[in-house]
Formats: structure tokens, C-alpha cells, sequence
């Protein structure tokens, strides 16, 4: 008999290390980048970063920051 599979582990961010290999982004279906540091999966081609909130990434493009905004603090600087 073969032994039972573990549940997977997760990753610093709660999200399984194999769902993030396999997962990509929804606009281009192009593969995504993990930015530990920003907890987000990033879509160099769209240019977007998908967040992930409660090991659960958010792959709606409605939900994703778009990374060539500014952050609003630097937007108002120096006007």
C-alpha cells in the first residue's frame, strides 16, 4: 500500500510553494513573480501585482495595483 500524501506545505506567505509555480497571470497568461517583501504576485508584462491575503492569491485584474501608479505620498510632493 502507498503511503497517504501530506498536505503540502506552505510557503512564508501561507501559499502552497506548487500553486505558485502553476499559476499565471489572467491578462497576459503569462507566469508571475512572487515579491516575498510586498507579499504579491507580480505580472511583469501587465504590469500589475496581484495580492495575496490570507495565503489566498487575488487574481482579479480589478483587485490587482497597477505598477506604474505612483504611490499617492510621492504623487502630491513637491506642487
Amino acid at each position: 500500500m502507498s503511503e497517504p500524501e501530506s498536505p503540502p506545505a506552505s510557503g512564508p506567505s501561507g501559499v502552497d510553494p506548487r500553486l505558485l509555480e502553476i499559476l499565471i497571470c489572467p491578462v497576459t497568461r503569462q507566469p508571475l513573480v512572487y515579491d516575498r517583501a510586498a507579499n504579491e504576485l507580480i505580472s511583469k508584462k501587465a504590469r500589475l501585482a496581484y495580492p495575496i491575503r490570507g495565503g489566498i492569491p487575488i487574481m482579479l485584474e480589478d483587485e490587482a495595483r497597477d505598477l506604474d501608479e505612483l504611490p499617492q505620498t510621492e504623487a502630491g510632493e513637491g506642487t
